[in-house]
């Protein structure tokens, strides 16, 4: 009945839908937090090739969710996702010391594509529940973010197991996205 009143309200009052994407490097966590976000519990998953795309409903905001996959010979193909992205989320591994600075570099390269000049770039500093996460503050110092001038950003600590942090990031972005304070 629920899903029936939901779909009625939206057919009398459209939403506007936002364009997210989802990247980061293999294993950082990306498609665990898409499904904890879309139904609200962990998934099994593996390592996504191509991309998975989810509709979200967030406080009446309609977010198209594009999860691209993360290993090495998938980044090339990124760009061909990002026009129309409002937002992008970029999904870090605490833990993954050994690999931040590739983060880096695909970060800066995707702050760089004309696609991407008005969106927001949300941190997800995943994986907090575990022994020798990297805190909010040294993934902001290794990804060098305070140089980014260019975007909107924000760096949002979060377990992607645990959903801790996850609607906090989705609020900044639902914030940032319409100019206003989800209602």
């Amino acid at each position: 009945m629920g899903a029936f009143i939901s779909k009625f309200w939206f057919m009398l009052f459209p939403a506007k839908e936002y364009k997210i994407v989802v990247v980061g490097l293999d294993n950082a966590g990306k498609t665990t937090t898409l499904y904890k976000l879309h139904l609200g519990e962990v998934v099994t998953t593996h390592p996504t090739v191509g991309s998975n795309v989810e509709e979200l409903v967030y406080k009446n905001i309609r977010f198209e969710v594009w999860d691209l996959g993360g290993q090495d010979r998938l980044r090339t193909s990124w760009a061909t996702y990002y026009r129309g992205t409002h937002a992008v989320i970029v999904v870090i591994d605490s833990v993954d010391r050994a690999r931040i600075t590739i983060m880096k570099e695909e970060l800066f390269r995707l702050l760089s594509h004309d696609d991407l000049q008005n969106s927001v770039i949300l941190v997800f500093a995943n994986k907090q529940d575990l022994k020798d996460a990297m805190t909010p503050a040294e993934i902001t110092d290794a990804l060098s973010l305070h140089s980014i001038k260019t975007h909107d950003w924000h760096i949002q600590a979060c377990s992607a197991l645990t959903g801790d942090g996850l609607y906090d990031g989705l609020g900044w972005i639902a914030q940032h996205v319409t100019g206003k304070a989800p209602s």
